[in-house]
């Protein structure tokens, strides 16, 4: 007999979870200004954006450290414990990559995009941000089916898991269009490398949100 997964606890996991993917989402919204600034060489917030970032992240890690640290010993959990910890991981692992995008574009002292690729990669954040807003709605889906079981509630977050795998193949699709374009503009070796690596970074924050829905399907696997 499946136990209804909150009354394992005092306090859910899924309430970090929730918490943990609100703060994820939060950075996401500061990462799309952040890389707007940079397109626009009159921004001159990007280090006060990235900063911000820098904060989040280790708020984010906080919370992680909480819910990791408040599983008892021994508790009997429908989810294995570990399968929490490796979404919980993907999921953080979505900052990470947004604070190494920002810090890759910091390591280089002359500002901006190139012209023929700020077009490409404003629209390429927007792919990318797309998937991580649905982390949150799919953390939310997934504590109310943990709560009753109701098969209705686990195909919506299966639906949710879908819609973001479907996002990242798109945010795939315009990291290598820009990656095209690159390497075959006109410019100095050193700005094709920075953008080629860029989009790569870039384009990793969506794949391990598609990560993270990977590591939920599994926990709401039958």
């Amino acid at each position: 007999m499946r136990l209804p997964f909150l009354s394992m606890f005092m306090t859910s996991p899924f309430d970090g979870l929730e918490e943990h993917a609100e703060k994820v989402k939060e950075c996401a919204w500061i990462f799309q200004h952040a890389v707007e600034c940079h397109v626009s060489n009159r921004c001159k917030r990007f280090e006060e954006l990235r900063e911000e970032i820098i904060k989040m992240e280790s708020d984010a890690d906080a919370i992680k450290r909480r819910i990791r640290g408040h599983i008892p010993k021994g508790t009997l959990m429908p989810v294995d414990k570990f399968q929490l910890f490796r979404y919980l991981r993907e999921q953080d692992s979505v900052l990470d990559a947004v604070e190494d995008a920002l810090d890759w574009i910091s390591y280089r002292s002359e500002p901006g995009i190139p012209d023929e690729l700020q077009k490409d990669f404003l629209i390429f954040v927007d792919a990318v941000i797309d998937p991580i807003d649905e982390l949150s709605r799919m953390v939310q889906e997934a504590r109310k089916y943990f709560k009753n079981y109701s098969e209705e509630q686990r195909i919506l977050v299966k639906e949710i898991i879908g819609s973001l795998r479907r996002q990242e193949h798109d945010a795939d699709k315009h990291e290598d269009a820009i990656k095209e374009k690159a390497l075959n503009m006109r410019s100095d070796p050193v700005t094709v490398f920075h953008m080629v690596r860029l989009a790569e970074t870039i384009g990793s924050i969506a794949d391990h949100a598609e990560n993270a829905g990977d590591m939920m399907r599994a926990m709401i696997a039958k």
